[in-house]
């Protein structure tokens, strides 16, 4: 994983366990073939286009126990 998209997606997924689970959780739907939400103009590895995706806010996430209200 590229250190600057870590650096960045840790700005919005503050919690490191949490940015690992949803990169892990998300780069396993791309290996099963979802596609990318975001373009790229190089060849990125799953993981970082996770890392991308937090980033550009194309996926949000939940923790456990909240509701869509809050």
């Amino acid at each position: 994983m590229r250190e600057e998209y870590i650096k960045e997606a840790q700005e919005i997924i503050t919690d490191p366990n949490t940015l690992i689970n949803v990169v892990s959780r998300r780069s396993k739907q791309l290996k099963h073939g979802n596609k990318p939400l975001v373009e790229s103009l190089e060849k990125l590895e799953p993981e970082d286009v996770a890392l991308r995706e937090i980033i550009e806010g194309k996926i949000s996430y939940q923790e456990w126990g909240e509701s869509e209200d809050e």
